[in-house]
């Protein structure tokens, strides 16, 4: 038995040392792949560096090319809204308010220049200028804005309409009973 023991233990020791010598030759396969690269790379960092260089030019000049693109984008359609809102402001309808702004000042001038005239008159230098009327702010009726016209058509239409329609309904009722 105690040769079995011996066998036995005598084959664990060598597959232990076995796999023991595996660890360190895959070890050394490492360290010399390692070293191999290094040399590989040490031999040829200038090349490699020289290439790093030239492609992050290229890159860098195609993003300064795009940013240019694109700021130049962003400008023109800055402008073109500029223009927009510059018309817009420009073509705005007259509101109600300006409207009877305007009317007042022309008012007031026109009350200015009867009273001048008037003046004049009183010296003899113009004859009936004294009696012009002043100008009179009329106030906007529904046909001064394009919706009032808008209204006024459509009342007339129906008005209209209804002239018709009670002239067909006497036309047609006094045709049924003859």
């Amino acid at each position: 038995m105690s040769d079995e023991k011996s066998k036995v233990t005598d084959k664990a020791s060598e597959i232990a040392k076995n796999i023991w010598l595996a660890g360190v030759g895959a070890y050394g396969k490492a360290v010399e792949d390692a070293q191999g690269r290094l040399e590989k790379v040490g031999m040829e960092p200038p090349k490699l560096f020289r290439e790093l260089v030239k492609a992050g030019s290229a890159l860098e000049g195609d993003a300064r090319g795009a940013l240019e693109t694109t700021v130049a984008a962003r400008n023109s359609v800055e402008e073109r809204i500029n223009r927009v809102r510059e018309n817009f402001h420009n073509q705005r309808p007259a509101r109600i308010e300006d409207v009877n702004a305007l009317h007042k000042k022309v008012d007031q001038l026109t009350r200015k220049v009867d009273k001048l005239s008037k003046a004049l008159a009183e010296q003899g230098v113009v004859k009936g200028a004294a009696r012009r009327k002043p100008a009179t702010a009329k106030k906007p009726g529904p046909a001064a804005s394009p919706r009032g016209a808008a209204k006024k058509k459509a009342v007339t239409k129906k008005a209209a309409t209804r002239k018709k329609a009670t002239t067909r309904a006497k036309s047609t009722t006094g045709k049924r009973k003859a």
